[in-house]
């Protein structure tokens, strides 16, 4: 079999691209099918109808067994998965080809993760909260799966990123003490749950205490909150609801207030409708991120994303959720850092193109957006890369030149040179290995 001119059977040396097809993700917090970017970009993707009864919520791309990419012969577009003179190779997932050409990955990665890669790659598009959740560490993702293996499905750890494609909304880590003050003393209902004197004891701390007193403050606070009993959390929320519907009278609303208000409508008498008023209220604008490190509280609220994060499926719930929560698990496993998040703006990297560098060794996210009559060039990188094309078509060029439209995704081995042009605009977004892993 044949891509891009090259043979996708094992093979030393290979240079070329890899047309892939990504796995779809339905859940109900997902987009519907018309408004979903995810449901147009498996469609075209895939060849396949979407169902317009359906919620099109994540588009994977890597190797993660939840969600494989699958490899494509060359010669059309897949049509209910083979296209027209191919397809779908028979079983064959970009893992099974990396296991046998394990060089692509580059001497460098292939140390470190083996013939794993790295990253997963998604785009998100998001209608309803998704729940409250953390992502555990290494030591904690192998304990896990170790005793839950249906639930934690992999031992590996989950940073993550979120660049925005649109407007984007997010909970994100605690807010700071000042903010937590506030809160304790204009939301009577948070009292009601945990008591008066905890409360007091936040209303005590101030930023000369040792900070370990003050997570621990924090995290009794939070957990008394997550554990209380569904009795205690439905009661509490109507009061709240009905006080802030009176308010909304008389004054505008803060945007967290606004933001609870929503958030019960979609996930009515859930303890994560009072747990968000404890999280930092992030809004994205189109090209900002926001990562992820390992347990962190997060929820993604509202927008449409491309998400990175090291390959893994991990989740540990606690709230707007009707899958399996972990309370406990949850409630132990946090850092109880506060503070803002750190956006990242990403750095120009030549005319076109933006890198957005998290903290974390096993990815970065490149945003390319090329005008009309335009050409860039990826050199070349000593891990793999994979690259979707949210927009526009035009060509790549390796070794031989690649047709790419809205939709395609393509996986370029380590040490491959590529140029990309368009005459009438592309879009398109790269994964790989973060750069300034390579540096050390």
């Amino acid at each position: 079999m044949e891509a891009d001119g090259l043979s996708t059977t094992m093979e030393e040396g290979f240079k070329g691209l890899l047309r892939l097809m990504g796995s779809v993700k339905n859940y109900d917090w997902g987009r519907s099918a018309k408004e979903s970017c995810v449901g147009r970009l498996y469609r075209l993707n895939s060849g396949r109808k979407i169902d317009e009864k359906q919620q099109y919520a994540e588009f994977w791309m890597g190797t993660h067994d939840s969600g494989p990419s699958y490899i494509v012969e060359e010669g059309g577009r897949i049509q209910n998965g083979y296209a027209n003179g191919g397809g779908v190779r028979n079983k064959s997932t970009l893992k099974d080809w990396i296991e046998k050409n394990p060089s692509v990955l580059g001497e460098t990665v292939l140390s470190k993760w083996g013939t794993q890669l790295p990253f997963l790659f998604k785009v998100l598009s998001i209608e309803k909260a998704l729940s409250i959740q953390a992502h555990p560490d290494k030591d904690l993702a192998i304990l896990l799966h170790k005793e839950q293996p249906l639930v934690y499905k992999d031992d590996n750890h989950k940073p993550e990123m979120a660049l925005a494609l649109t407007e984007f909304e997010a909970l994100c880590g605690f807010i700071s003490l000042e903010e937590l003050k506030v809160i304790v003393q204009t939301v009577p209902e948070i009292v009601e749950v945990v008591g008066n004197a905890l409360a007091e004891l936040v209303l005590d701390l101030n930023e000369d205490d040792e900070e370990e007193k003050g997570k621990l403050v924090l995290r009794k606070l939070f957990t008394e909150i997550m554990s209380a009993s569904k009795d205690v959390i439905t009661e509490v929320l109507a009061k709240l609801i009905s006080r802030l519907n009176i308010k909304n009278k008389v004054r505008e609303l803060t945007d967290k207030e606004q933001l609870v208000l929503g958030l019960e409508k979609q996930y009515p008498a859930d303890v994560g409708v009072l747990a968000a008023f404890l999280f930092n209220y992030v809004k994205l604008n189109p090209g900002e991120a926001l990562y992820l490190g390992a347990n962190e509280p997060h929820a993604y609220v509202y927008g449409e994303c491309i998400e990175c994060m090291a390959t893994s499926d991990n989740v540990v719930r606690a709230g707007l959720t009707p899958k399996h929560r972990d309370v406990r698990t949850l409630c132990s496993m946090l850092t109880y850092r506060q503070g803002n998040p750190e956006i990242l703006h990403g750095t120009a990297i030549n005319p076109y193109t933006m890198r957005y560098l998290p903290p974390f060794d096993e990815f970065e996210v490149d945003r390319c957006i090329l005008p009309p009559y335009s050409t860039v060039a990826f050199p070349s990188a000593p891990g793999p890369s994979m690259f979707v094309v949210m927009g526009g078509e035009g060509t790549m060029t390796t070794s031989a030149e690649v047709i790419v439209a809205e939709g395609d995704v393509l996986f370029a081995p380590a040490n491959t040179n590529i140029t990309i042009a368009t005459s009438s605009g592309l879009h398109l977004y790269r994964a790989g290995v973060n750069s300034r892993f390579f540096e050390e």
